[in-house]
């Protein structure tokens, strides 16, 4: 399994601390999770980690090395996880896997999980953590390939841009009401085709993941969400997953980082 940490951030305020959970992260892997829920045995010392140098200063620089570093992994590694970092890294990682798709003849798929659609118009060349998803469509990303799971607060440009493109979305209400029906249907959509699953950690509700930006009541139960991660991870076409917006400054208790975590551990 080959780990990386993209320490980036192009948020507001708010975001400030994202930028160092893939550390945290990662020493309650190695220090506190001795085992995922299948019984495999987290072999910490086994795991091929690496860290894209950033400097969230410079965002044409910070951009360029997320891509060419992700457009690398993806060519040379067979399953990666990225640790944000805020959601805008996605952008350029899933830019990445889209050439990288193009470039070997691969149908993508792209599985989202957020408690927001990400939709909003993005007017800069460097998308933020509340627009990335819109510039990677308009970038060319096919929009039939996307699939928004756990959205529950959406801006009306959001909503008729989604229906103006025909993303997919299954809503809170029918992830809640049959979870193991759901995940039939995110295992159907990307059947035959390269998955990459980007997790924002605000799809969780914030009784149980509070350290994030943008808190939504309403959202996932770490149970469901790790349910869904083991389903997932039973997927043979996953080719990656990043895990994002999970702040390490707001997350006194460690409550959020231990989900993030564990999360990781049902995919190594």
């Amino acid at each position: 399994m080959f780990i990386v940490k993209v320490p980036g951030i192009n948020a507001e305020d708010k975001a400030k601390g994202c930028e160092r959970s893939g550390n945290a992260i990662l020493k309650i892997l190695k220090e506190e999770i001795f085992s995922n829920e299948q019984g495999k045995a987290v072999e910490f010392a086994k795991l091929d980690l690496e860290e894209i140098h950033l400097d969230n200063l410079n965002l044409g620089i910070t951009n360029k090395l997320i891509y060419e570093n992700s457009f690398e992994s993806f060519e040379e590694k067979l399953r990666i996880v990225f640790l944000g970092g805020d959601h805008s890294i996605s952008y350029s990682i899933t830019r990445a896997f889209f050439d990288y798709c193009e470039n070997n003849g691969k149908k993508p798929c792209l599985i989202v999980f957020d408690a927001h659609a990400d939709l909003m118009p993005c007017a800069s060349a460097f998308p933020m953590n509340r627009n990335w998803l819109r510039k990677l469509i308009e970038d060319g990303f096919p929009a039939d390939s996307i699939l928004l799971a756990g959205v529950r607060n959406t801006d009306e440009k959001e909503i008729k841009f989604m229906k103006e493109k025909g993303i997919r979305c299954i809503s809170m209400n029918i992830l809640n009401e049959n979870l193991q029906e759901a995940c039939d249907t995110l295992m159907e959509f990307a059947n035959g085709k390269e998955l990459y699953v980007s997790l924002d950690i605000d799809v969780v509700d914030p009784a149980f993941a509070p350290a994030t930006s943008y808190k939504e009541p309403g959202g996932l139960s770490s149970r469901q969400m790790i349910y869904l991660i083991q389903r997932i991870n039973k997927i043979k076409n996953l080719r990656a997953m990043d895990i994002t917006e999970i702040n390490e400054a707001k997350d006194a208790s460690y409550l959020t980082i231990k989900l993030g975590a564990k999360i990781l551990s049902e995919i190594i």
